[in-house]
């Protein structure tokens, strides 16, 4: 039973629901796991494990219900929480108890599944990074905001992790852990509960070490349908290969995986053909910012007003500067992503899902930076599906991963894509 904590979310819930082993067997696993590995990692905001183990022993008692019935979970901790400190990594809110539960969390226990912590987020799901380390290499970052989710399920801690998405927090962080990372469409989780940050791209997404565990997360708390995914494989998806006009920003590790990847994936039977996003996509990288930065200013004003001594000089300056930005240009910004999401479900015409870089690369050394999220901007910004799969190593033995995109709200089609590819590639 000592392994346990290795166990995926869905074969977990199995195994709980026939009786074969307890919530309270598993979550002492990934607490012990926690405890093992915790002070290399860092990737736990707070942690209560008698309580979360009274969660489970609750679970076990009234006979495990629901998909997630007594699976552990942590929650990335801009998402607050009724019985566990939500804080946003800032000062300002340190020992901030809320009242209720985020939807997601109230949903989460609804379904069965286990608030086991919180893990470790940037400042307000900003850039400023927090202590966590990457597993694979402690020296380097393990990407961000979502920092903690990326490293508590990479490292066997928790089946199972929450995070968001505003520009590539889940994606690259997914990526850096080699792990598997899905941002659903924009709007797929209800956000009530969520600290803001930018209210038109805020997208919650989660993290796992399967296609599988993550499509059962967010089917547990969104309703969205879970894939049939043994009845749906049978065929090979077209597949779009997407360089996209900042290819050559891409290590050259990370664009050797993604033709390798394009190529493996023709020789297993997908049709795969190069798809050029039209010109005026470009924009959208500068887009994505313009629009970040003009509503964090306005989402974090009463932080900036009143506790600006409190916030990063990173933070702090970033605000000021974007609250001078006239209206004018934010409004252009949202006019022409508006324009572009328009244009870009004609992309799927002749394809299921695009394949694209994760990330720019392994993950950096340090952690004074969590990355960039270049090859994530556009895609959150369009309010697409996207899912990030472990696809090799780079030069410095760090995970790199492949990202498939799909049209707004067919998620369904991009998971079943996901796995097809995984599988294709694991064979």
């Amino acid at each position: 039973m000592n392994d346990l904590h290795h166990l995926d979310a869905a074969e977990a819930a199995r195994q709980i629901a026939a009786g074969r082993i307890t919530s309270e067997q598993l979550v002492r696993a990934c607490l012990d796991r926690i405890a093992a590995r915790e002070r290399e990692v860092r990737a736990w905001a707070h942690c209560d494990p008698d309580a979360a183990i009274a969660q489970a022993r609750a679970v076990d008692r009234a006979g495990a219900k629901g998909v997630l019935g007594g699976v552990p979970v942590g929650f990335k901790d801009v998402i607050d929480t009724a019985d566990l400190p939500s804080q946003y990594n800032s000062p300002i809110y340190r020992g901030n108890r809320p009242r209720v539960d985020a939807a997601c969390v109230a949903l989460l226990r609804n379904a069965g599944g286990i608030v086991l912590g919180k893990t470790v987020t940037t400042e307000f799901a900003w850039r400023f990074p927090g202590p966590t380390r990457n597993p694979h290499n402690l020296a380097h970052t393990p990407g961000g905001s979502s920092s903690g989710s990326a490293a508590a399920v990479a490292d066997f801690m928790a089946p199972l992790a929450f995070g968001t998405q505003t520009g590539g927090s889940t994606i690259r962080p997914a990526a850096y852990c080699g792990i598997v990372g899905y941002k659903p469409s924009f709007g797929t989780i209800n956000r009530a509960g969520l600290k803001p940050l930018a209210e038109s791209l805020d997208t919650l997404g989660v993290m796992a070490r399967s296609v599988e565990d993550c499509a059962l997360l967010v089917h547990a708390v969104s309703g969205r349908a879970l894939p049939d995914f043994a009845a749906a494989l049978a065929g090979a998806p077209r597949i779009g290969l997407c360089r996209t006009s900042r290819w050559k920003d891409a290590s050259p590790d990370s664009q050797a995986l993604l033709e390798r990847t394009a190529a493996a994936l023709s020789g297993r039977g997908a049709v795969v053909h190069e798809v050029e996003l039209p010109a005026e996509f470009d924009r959208l990288y500068e887009d994505q910012v313009r629009i970040m930065d003009f509503e964090a200013a306005r989402s974090l004003a009463w932080e900036r007003f009143n506790h600006p001594d409190d916030l990063s000089d990173l933070l702090r300056n970033a605000l000021t500067a974007a609250a001078a930005t006239p209206r004018s240009k934010y409004d252009e910004a949202m006019r022409h992503a508006r324009l572009c999401r328009q244009v870009f479900a004609g992309c799927f015409v002749d394809c299921d899902v695009l394949l694209t870089p994760s990330a720019t690369g392994e993950a950096p050394a340090g952690i004074e930076s969590c990355g960039s999220s270049l090859f994530n901007r556009s895609w959150t910004l369009l309010g697409v599906p996207c899912v990030t799969l472990p696809a090799g190593r780079g030069a410095s033995g760090l995970p790199l991963g492949v990202q498939l995109v799909g049209n707004y709200d067919d998620d369904e089609r991009a998971l079943l894509a996901a796995e097809w590819a995984r599988r294709a590639c694991s064979r």
